[in-house]
């Protein structure tokens, strides 16, 4: 029979767990040391100490990285869950302080974060200067429960729970080209002569495939000549008269060096969301940045 660990509660060190838990998510020092803001020594430092406290491996290390042990196993889903108590802890006191002093995080997409929040978060300043911000461009999903970020511009519905969404409207999406690229090729007038055309498309993500099958047009990843998945590095490359692209119709309309281009097919559009955690919303800080985002925000969807 395998003998039970006793270990004194008294004397576990919390920020043991959070190192545990955040290796086992990640699979190796250094990943999670990103995630955590931490140091790859750090972490190495703390699961050594916690493996001590408890007696036994909680992990294997491996050319690939860092294995669970069958008694790290054992103990992940209790450590998750202590993980996540402290979590909520901090963000009900957090979302208690009655001070707008202080900083509020935001996340938002690439292109978002880019064309649209930085003219916003001047007039946030403005209204509010106690309040700092941190911008974080993001086309990866941050998560709100671990505060990676206090408020997030989403273009999907968050689902999670202890979430609270607001949902402002829709970007709509408009075909376009550079204006040398027009200059040296001339526009589309018809769907079939869309594809004599140089489109530039994403690499790996293959939603752009989907929409002109979904459009009518029967293409592949080598339809598309040029070819980024970084949104930022995706509209550049339309500037610069690599193709034609798709981008928001608010960027487009006003960049003097696109043309739009009309299309006799739909185009898909992409909803717009603020998102915060149920606990901090409650926060002054956190709704007054909430609201004035919402403001912002509001004049560019239809």
């Amino acid at each position: 029979m395998q003998k039970r660990m006793a270990i004194d509660i008294r004397n576990l060190d919390w920020s043991l767990i959070a190192a545990f838990v955040a290796v086992a998510e990640h699979g190796s020092l250094s990943a999670a040391a990103r995630a955590m803001g931490s140091t790859q020594p750090t972490l190495g430092r703390q699961i050594k100490a916690l493996e001590k406290q408890l007696g036994t491996p909680v992990f294997q290390r491996t050319p690939r990285g860092f294995d669970l042990t069958d008694t790290g196993v054992s103990l992940l889903p209790s450590a998750m869950a202590m993980r996540d108590a402290a979590n909520d802890l901090a963000l009900t006191v957090a979302g208690k302080t009655n001070s707008l002093a202080g900083t509020v995080r935001i996340t938002a997409s690439v292109a978002t974060s880019l064309y649209h929040l930085p003219r916003i978060i001047a007039d946030i300043r403005a209204a509010e200067p106690d309040i700092a911000i941190e911008l974080v461009p993001s086309d990866d999903t941050r998560n709100l429960l671990y505060r990676e970020a206090d408020i997030a511009v989403r273009m999907y519905e968050p689902t999670q729970l202890d979430l609270v969404t607001r949902y402002l409207g829709d970007f709509t999406i408009t075909m376009c080209a550079a204006a040398s690229y027009i200059a040296r090729h001339g526009a589309p007038k018809s769907p079939e002569a869309f594809l004599a055309h140089d489109f530039v498309g994403y690499d790996a993500d293959d939603r752009m495939i989907k929409g002109f099958q979904a459009a009518g047009f029967t293409v592949d990843r080598d339809f598309f000549k040029v070819r980024c998945d970084d949104n930022a590095g995706y509209l550049e490359l339309v500037r610069a008269g690599c193709g034609i692209g798709f981008a928001q119709h608010r960027i487009v309309e006003g960049d003097p060096t696109l043309v739009a281009i009309e299309t006799d097919f739909e185009l898909p559009t992409l909803p717009v969301w603020l998102t915060a955690h149920e606990a901090m919303r409650q926060s002054p800080r956190i709704k007054r940045v909430w609201d004035l985002l919402a403001a912002g925000l509001k004049p560019l969807v239809s």
